[in-house]
């Protein structure tokens, strides 16, 4: 423990001599996205962020600063949407950068679920390796931090998705002071069962024209006003914790193997 290398905090020479002993780097992937009324707009920020910071500590693998711009698609107040396009492009950019200073081992460690999102970071990860030849002796690892939590991978079977008991209970334990427990609320009966039947379900669909070929513009639906995807009844520290330290130990076990096998 104590070998944290959090690259915003660091120098030109913090940075070149930990690289004589760890070519690993966590880049945390996060969205600026609506989670109801009882969690911040930062949510999928620190899921990312506490995870790859405690990895850092116990591993000593780098982490870079967030990346906090990313496509929700949800347009709740507060919430802000980069392009997927734009999203991926970025990320190619970053995962450029880092190889060729010297990194040979890059996490995307996603914060954010999105269908969109995860599309855009796997798109960056295939396409930076297929078109530029300086990627060859670089690995990416593009990993949902919810899949590191057995746990956690339970929330899809209880159709329990944004902001509810799971998301909560993290917060709890990394943020308490930003939850706000008192205000929370959800959506009218309807609305919520709609979104727990998919999560994809808080979009509605319309077409100009009734073809096969048209593509349908994408809108929220308009009815959909708190945004709480789950039942955040249950939510606690503890749970939160639980969670935390399988997500920890599987990232900590993937630095270990790519450090092994690519270091």
């Amino acid at each position: 423990m104590g070998k944290a290398r959090i690259m915003y905090n660091m120098t030109v020479r913090d940075v070149r001599e930990g690289l004589k002993e760890m070519k690993t780097v966590i880049v945390p992937i996060g969205v600026v996205e609506q989670h109801g009324y009882h969690l911040p707009l930062s949510v999928d920020i620190h899921n990312a962020v506490e995870i790859g910071r405690r990895v850092s500590e116990e591993t000593g693998s780098f982490m870079a600063p967030p990346m906090h711009y990313n496509f929700s698609g949800g347009t709740l107040p507060g919430t802000i949407n980069l392009s997927p396009q734009v999203f991926s492009l970025a990320l190619m950019d970053i995962c450029r950068s880092l190889s060729i200073q010297g990194f040979k081992n890059i996490i995307l460690l996603m914060g954010h679920g999105g269908t969109e999102a995860g599309r855009a970071v796997t798109d960056a990860a295939e396409n930076l390796q297929r078109l530029d030849p300086r990627m060859a002796g670089t690995a990416i690892a593009v990993v949902p931090f919810w899949e590191l939590s057995p746990s956690y991978l339970k929330a899809t079977e209880e159709k329990d998705f944004h902001a509810g008991r799971y998301e909560t209970s993290l917060m709890l334990y990394w943020k308490p002071e930003l939850v706000r427990m008192d205000e929370a609320c959800l959506d009218r009966p309807e609305i919520v069962q709609m979104m727990r039947t998919d999560q994809d379900a808080f979009l509605v669909k319309h077409k100009k024209a009734d073809n096969r070929f048209v593509v349908p513009r994408l809108a929220q639906h308009p009815d959909i006003e708190v945004g709480v995807m789950g039942d955040y009844n249950g939510a606690s520290a503890e749970f939160g914790k639980k969670m935390a330290m399988e997500c920890i130990e599987g990232l900590s076990d993937i630095i270990r193997q790519m450090e092994r096998e690519n270091g």
